[in-house]
């Protein structure tokens, strides 16, 4: 006789129908305000470890002297000039301007106390492992593989990813990042032949980037000291909690041997620094302290996604 699907299995089956629906019920509202990112990942912000691709510095930190701008109220404040919308006199523009500063300051306050071992650490990362081993082979990836083979091999790997960013996007309340996802997962398993290809881009539904570090500072808990870890992209102890709960989301650790999972991340570490030669050598070249300036933007790029 043939087995009947037990009654957990018919419930899980329909939380991911509903979730879809939901999705789709909400992407004509979105796809205006959400645009998709050609530099992507839960740990981007770093020239070594996983192969992310640096994000894009402030002109501040590539270059301490040049003017930076700070926006206040929807509106960008040069140095000595005052735009903000609504402000009844100078003296209250300029306290507006004050506490805005303060406030970003505090946000992005940088909690390094560990910061001789990381330097030591990044310097081992960037000046050895990343230019005599990821750098020589990623030229050499890219010398093979044709440009489209790369994008297909990493949107295939990020199509695998899809577990946790739908239990991260739940456990924010994210409903319609959740149905998102799930679209984005049938669409590109499908049509698009296991993630190969990114069908769901084309279809115009939006990826919703979570992981468990974010969802941890979500429900409050602190980034804690900023952390440097052997051929691993920038840490704080909070988002390394986060990197270690989002192995176990990933359900091919539990089906493959650990060789192969091994070989996976290597190759997705080598292809993802691979399409990043020239962008990865113009910050390098370009950027005067690399320790601080990536710890910065990584520091910046969390908080902020954090706050969204």
């Amino acid at each position: 006789m043939p087995h009947r699907p037990s009654k957990l299995s018919a419930r899980l089956i329909g939380v991911v129908v509903a979730v879809a629906i939901a999705g789709w019920v909400g992407v004509p509202n979105t796809i205006a305000e959400q645009s998709d990112s050609s530099i992507h990942g839960s740990h981007a912000g770093t020239l070594a470890g996983a192969g992310k691709p640096v994000a894009a510095l402030s002109p501040a930190v590539a270059d301490p002297s040049a003017p930076s701008t700070v926006e206040v109220a929807g509106e960008v404040v040069a140095p000595g000039v005052l735009r903000l919308a609504d402000s009844p006199s100078a003296s209250d523009a300029a306290d507006q301007i004050d506490m805005t500063l303060r406030k970003d300051q505090e946000e992005s306050e940088e909690y390094d106390p560990w910061e001789p071992y990381n330097e030591k650490m990044f310097s081992f990362n960037h000046d050895v492992f990343d230019r005599y081993v990821l750098k020589p082979v990623a030229t050499a990836w890219n010398w093979v593989l044709p440009d489209a083979v790369q994008r297909s091999l990493g949107n295939a790997i990020d199509n695998l990813a899809m577990p946790r960013r739908l239990v991260n996007n739940l456990l924010q309340l994210k409903f319609k990042g959740a149905g998102y996802e799930v679209t984005r997962f049938l669409l590109n398993t499908t049509i698009g032949i296991g993630g190969i290809f990114d069908i769901a881009k084309e279809a115009e539904v939006p990826r919703s980037d979570e992981d468990t570090g974010q969802t941890l500072g979500v429900y409050g808990v602190g980034p804690g000291p900023y952390l440097i870890l052997p051929f691993l992209p920038p840490l704080t102890v909070r988002d390394g909690i986060g990197f270690a709960a989002d192995l176990a989301l990933d359900p091919l650790n539990y089906v493959i041997p650990f060789a192969a999972t091994a070989s996976r991340t290597a190759g997705q570490t080598v292809n993802d620094r691979s399409q990043n030669l020239e962008l990865f050598e113009s910050v390098e070249e370009n950027v005067l302290d690399l320790y601080s300036g990536v710890r910065n933007a990584y520091l910046q790029r969390r908080q902020k996604a954090i706050q969204e």
